[in-house]
């Protein structure tokens, strides 16, 4: 049995003021890290992202503060983790930031989880509400506790109603219509989606109890409506 490093215990309390928590982490193979960023040679990642709406309240009242600003959550986001990043030592990586990390295969080697079929990691506990806000990367090998497989709730829904609850049939053929989304949305007749979260994410049974808050809800339908 491995010991954990301490430094994963220290950024968590670190980051449970701002609703955040480590989301496992793991170490480069050969071949599999990415190139240098900033001068630093990555060996290891922590992910860092949250479950449920803990991260929601934290965010709300710096968005208060901060009207008018484009993107404003991928900006909190960045403020926090660079702060975390430099306190650590290591550099911050982030989803939205080009070139593209590959954050889903890097999630699912942290936490084994895999894509529902809507195309969103699902989590055995919190579902498809869950969700990853950046990375810390580190140029030394940490030490990660030893984890088991993830159970992957989807092999026992055989309803599948998140395909099946889309009004406009977005998920079909294993992929994801976006056009047709965002015309549904736009078109007026996606008001239910816009104002009260993606009817087909909203019908997964998988932990419904840690469903975002409306108006979390609104505020990632608003913005995927704007692109």
């Amino acid at each position: 049995m491995n010991i954990a490093d301490p430094i994963l215990d220290q950024i968590a309390v670190v980051l449970e003021p701002h609703g955040l928590v480590p989301r496992g982490g793991f170490v480069f193979d050969e071949g599999t890290a990415p190139h240098p960023i900033d001068g630093l040679v990555p060996q290891s990642v922590v992910l860092v992202g949250h479950f449920g709406s803990s991260i929601w309240p934290h965010f709300a009242r710096w968005q208060q503060h901060h009207p008018g600003v484009q993107d404003p959550l991928d900006i909190w986001s960045k403020e926090i983790l660079n702060a975390v990043a430099v306190k650590f030592g290591a550099i911050a990586a982030f989803p939205s930031d080009k070139p593209y990390l590959p954050f889903q295969q890097w999630a699912t080697c942290a936490e084994g989880l895999r894509a529902s079929p809507l195309g969103i990691l699902i989590h055995p506990q919190y579902g498809l509400w869950q969700a990853f806000r950046g990375a810390l990367l580190f140029d030394r090998v940490l030490d990660f506790p030893s984890s088991s497989p993830q159970r992957y709730p989807c092999d026992d829904c055989q309803d599948k109603p998140c395909i099946s609850t889309c009004p406009v049939n977005t998920f079909c053929d294993d992929e994801y219509e976006v056009v047709r989304c965002l015309d549904h949305l736009a078109s007026g007749e996606g008001e239910a989606c816009l104002r009260g979260g993606c009817l087909a994410r909203r019908a997964c049974p998988v932990g419904r109890e840690h469903a975002y808050s409306v108006p979390q809800m609104r505020f990632h339908m608003d913005a995927f409506a704007k692109g």
